[in-house]
């Protein structure tokens, strides 16, 4: 896949935006977020829905939570709910970085182009953003902002954040992982994971979520919830207590403490107290793989890069994604070097062959029509 621009694909994506209002189209494969909640976690819910318990995590569903983590991730977690991914990334930031640090991200890094600037605006942190065309931060990223450590006319680059599964559908394997972190602490610098697709990470490369966090030098990790099945269910899971400070106080100025927060613990301890988690996204990660083949079996598209997760960057003609925008709401992602767009289509626990036998028929009905007229 080609380096992507966030800013030019989101003008690429407006500049083809189909007649049809947005409300109308199928969104199901817009986004792994369009999907509801896994019946398991909705039974979770009702479950915990009996009697009276302690308010802001005094409760017993958050004390077996809290159990549950230490037995995944290692002793020394320790997990702290909250509503969103990118209250999960600010609250984490914040907590391992002092007023003057910065942290290091890769330009199509979700906290840098999707938060709304919330690490800038929210949490008041520089992010130093890299370039990289598959999406995933290097050694040498890190080294390349090493040198403003200790000039004074600069933020100090004192975190590096990884997101896996990144933007761009690649994956961090546990040794990428390792080598960042190493030469990250070896600067004194701490590991964050924004970690909202973390299961389909896991799944893809058939490994536990400790391989990929605790064993690989992961110091904070945010615990995605919500895109796996969950309710505003997502977490901050510190895995090295060393590397916080007032996480407590700045996940409840941060408007993230959860009152009745059982309810936000009974999802996340399904999900994770359970095999569920790695059920559901590798339900996901093969139903992406499942449509991509499906599609580059068509006449005039190809895939850009191979599914590894839940996300299928299928690149197309122009007349084919106009037919796809017509019926669902799929979004210009890139644009491939002989100019036909790269979209993306997102895979979820619930996308069924049926959603996939359709979206596939859809867009070859297309190709077969243009064909057929000599197009």
């Amino acid at each position: 896949m080609t380096s992507i621009d966030l800013t030019a694909a989101e003008r690429a994506a407006e500049s083809a935006a189909p007649a049809v209002p947005a409300d109308l189209l199928d969104p199901g494969f817009a986004s792994d977020n369009t999907a509801g909640i896994s019946p398991a976690v909705l039974g979770a819910i009702t479950d915990a829905n009996t009697g009276s318990a302690l308010p802001y995590g005094g409760d017993g569903v958050t004390a077996r939570l809290e159990h549950v983590i230490r037995e995944e991730f290692g002793s020394q977690a320790q997990i702290f709910p909250v509503f969103t991914g990118t209250g999960a990334n600010v609250v984490s930031l914040q907590a391992m970085l002092p007023r003057w640090g910065a942290a290091i991200c890769t330009r199509q890094a979700h906290v840098n182009t999707d938060e709304g600037a919330a690490p800038e605006r929210v949490g008041a942190i520089k992010l130093l953003a890299r370039p990289r065309p598959d999406g995933r931060l290097t050694p040498e990223d890190v080294d390349a902002e090493l040198g403003a450590q200790g000039f004074v006319h600069a933020a100090q680059p004192l975190a590096v954040t990884l997101t896996q599964s990144t933007e761009v559908g690649t994956v961090y394997s546990p040794a990428q992982i390792a080598a960042v972190a190493e030469r990250a602490h070896a600067a004194g610098l701490g590991v964050h994971m924004d970690g909202s697709r973390i299961s389909n990470a896991a799944a893809a490369l058939g490994v536990s979520l400790r391989e990929v966090t605790t064993d690989v030098g992961v110091d904070v990790l945010s615990l995605g919830g919500t895109k796996n099945g969950a309710l505003a269910a997502e977490a901050v899971v510190v895995l090295n207590p060393d590397r916080v400070t007032g996480l407590d106080y700045i996940r409840k100025f941060s408007m993230q403490l959860a009152s009745k927060q059982r309810f936000v613990s009974a999802q996340l301890l399904e999900l994770f107290g359970t095999d569920l988690w790695r059920r559901n996204a590798e339900h996901a990660n093969a139903q992406a793989r499942r449509l991509g083949e499906r599609l580059a079996q068509i006449d005039g598209i190809e895939l850009s890069s191979p599914a590894q997760v839940n996300a299928v960057f299928p690149k197309m003609p122009r007349h084919v994604v106009a037919a796809l925008q017509s019926r669902y709401l799929c979004h210009v992602w890139d644009e491939a070097a002989d100019g036909d767009p790269i979209i993306r289509l997102m895979c979820s626990f619930a996308t069924s062959d049926a959603q996939i036998d359709e979206l596939v028929d859809h867009a070859r009905r297309a190709s077969t029509a243009r064909l057929a007229h000599g197009g």
